[in-house]
């Protein structure tokens, strides 16, 4: 089973004293987001918890915890957001240059497998243009050479709650798309930098852009060190995503980030209601369990074949192959 923290929330960012309560305790409840009075129970448990994948704008908080969630037997994958916008767009988050240092901090700790970069949503508007995009794609793909192998792009999806936050913003025309693609590409290149998309609807392998899938079996296999051993299937969350399921842990309407075209968030007034009833010592990230609320031990299996190396090394399998290729050599 994979750990996902969060999509729903910037949990590292913002709640990580809660959430290392949660590993030392070892279990979270998760309240259904559809269905509040139900609540499910995951154990921490790395015996049935294969991966941590987490997705963050700022790591630097969590960053003094590596260790410990390394030590306790979690294989870690890191999904951090850098993207250029400033605080009209993005209010609370870090200077971007803090954010790109705690990346390489990140890096150090984990591995650069273990991170990948998010430039993530594209727009383009009369402060954003296409070229004012090339220029910090480029000046951020420099700053994080040799920290990450891979950044994921994604051009802005017009969901509801995001044409309320954030009116007058515009789909990235397919023309643009195609060209910042192309230049993303080149840059990537100079860097040691794959780039991806994910669930996007237009096909950018001819500009150099591999369709990828954010959480593969293949990442997953690198980052553990084990053999996923069947096909779990796909998440579905969105069209186009070919993800592993991944259980979120996070609750929406909770980020303080208050991105303008952020999805998860339906109004700021509600993000400061929800932050507002955080106990860092509950089981829930947001406020307590209700008396009429059902807790259920949610089901959990690896879908690995048992380790053979420690989490971020390649599968003996694999490292096999990659021995024969180089006596081949």
């Amino acid at each position: 089973m994979l750990l996902f923290i969060s999509g729903r929330t910037d949990i590292p960012a913002f709640y990580t004293p809660w959430f290392m309560n949660r590993i030392r305790e070892g279990f979270v409840d998760v309240r259904n987001p559809y269905y509040g009075e139900q609540v499910s129970r995951y154990r921490l448990d790395p015996e049935v918890t294969d991966c941590l994948v987490f997705c963050t704008k700022n790591p630097a908080p969590i960053l003094p915890y590596i260790s410990e969630l390394k030590d306790r037997g979690f294989a870690l994958y890191f999904f951090v957001t850098i993207t250029p916008y400033g605080t009209d767009i993005e209010p609370n988050v870090p200077d971007k240059s803090a954010v790109m240092q705690s990346f390489r901090e990140l890096s150090e700790r984990t591995g650069s497998r273990n991170c990948c970069w998010r430039y993530d949503p594209v727009f383009i508007d009369e402060t954003y243009s296409a070229a004012f995009h090339i220029r910090q794609f480029r000046q951020m793909a420099e700053t994080l050479h040799g920290a990450t192998d891979r950044c994921i792009i994604s051009f802005i999806d017009l969901y509801q709650k995001t044409v309320k936050n954030f009116p007058g913003v515009k789909e990235v025309s397919e023309q643009d798309q195609r060209f910042l693609a192309q230049v993303f590409s080149r840059i990537g290149m100079e860097s040691g930098i794959t780039i991806e998309t994910c669930a996007e609807k237009l096909d950018l392998t001819g500009c150099g852009v591999a369709k990828g899938i954010c959480i593969s079996r293949s990442i997953i296999e690198q980052t553990t060190g084990g053999h996923v051993i069947k096909k779990p299937g796909v998440q579905h969350l969105r069209k186009h995503c070919m993800c592993l399921p991944a259980h979120d842990i996070g609750s929406y309407n909770s980020c303080p980030h208050l991105c303008k075209y952020c999805y998860a968030n339906y109004n700021e007034e509600l993000v400061k209601k929800n932050h507002a009833m955080h106990d860092p010592s509950s089981p829930l990230l947001i406020g307590h369990a209700a008396a009429d609320q059902h807790i259920h031990d949610a089901e959990q299996k690896s879908l690995l074949a048992e380790r053979r190396t420690e989490p971020g090394q390649l599968p003996l399998f694999a490292d096999l192959m990659q021995t024969g290729q180089a006596e081949r050599n």
